[in-house]
């Protein structure tokens, strides 16, 4: 079942600019994501992540991504952001997941990346870990992103799964796929990173609004 306008959670992650990050406060976003991960085109060093969290603090909640963060990474991360959420879109074990959320002293969200019903498994041990899960489409061999590679996954491998309260879907969305992707997952919360870009890490405010548009039913 489609959640409602009112229920669903959107986030726009991969945000790099003031100007692409007021569209997405602009059409609505419930929470924005900031990268630090070099290899990625989306990444924001602490200088940028600082004063874009800042632009968004008391508009949405505020996203770090992080992949396979040691302490000292960690730490910086939250000086320079002060996130609400920490997302790990790395390798993290349940167990460091754990360290990390114990250190925060904040949410965390861990990315999983699914490709068939298999990985499905991998869900229960990371739910007790971490606050949140996003389940991504898994990154194709040989990817150097571990995320953000405009890729869907086969959304009926969710049908009667068991899955945790909060969980976020992700992985190739766009303004024309994300009413179906609703209707089909019943997701109650979406994450959209390339589907609103025009090039790698270049998002473009008209897609970031008419994604929350379609989303929203609008």
């Amino acid at each position: 079942m489609h959640a409602s306008a009112q229920s669903l959670t959107i986030k726009i992650c991969g945000l790099s600019t003031p100007g692409t990050l007021a569209a997405a406060l602009d059409a609505g976003a419930d929470w924005i994501g900031l990268v630090h991960f070099p290899r990625s085109p989306r990444h924001v060093g602490w200088d940028t992540a600082r004063a874009l969290s800042a632009q968004a603090r008391g508009r949405a909640q505020r996203v770090v991504l992080l992949v396979d963060p040691d302490d000292a990474e960690l730490d910086a991360a939250l000086e320079a952001v002060d996130p609400d959420l920490v997302q790990l879109h790395g390798s993290e074990s349940p167990e460091r997941v754990s360290m990390i959320r114990a250190r925060a002293g904040r949410p965390v969200m861990k990315a999983l990346g699914i490709g068939t019903a298999a990985d499905l498994a991998r869900i229960p041990a990371y739910a007790r870990a971490a606050d949140r899960l996003l389940l991504d489409a898994k990154a194709p061999a040989g990817a150097s992103l571990p995320g953000g590679n405009g890729r869907a996954f086969d959304w009926d491998v969710l049908a009667g799964a068991d899955l945790p309260a909060g969980w976020m879907l992700s992985g190739g969305l766009t303004p024309e796929t994300v009413a179906e992707a609703l209707a089909r997952t019943g997701a109650t919360a979406i994450d959209v990173s390339s589907g609103v870009e025009s090039a790698p890490g270049v998002k473009e405010p008209a897609r970031i609004a008419a994604f929350v548009a379609a989303a929203r039913g609008r």
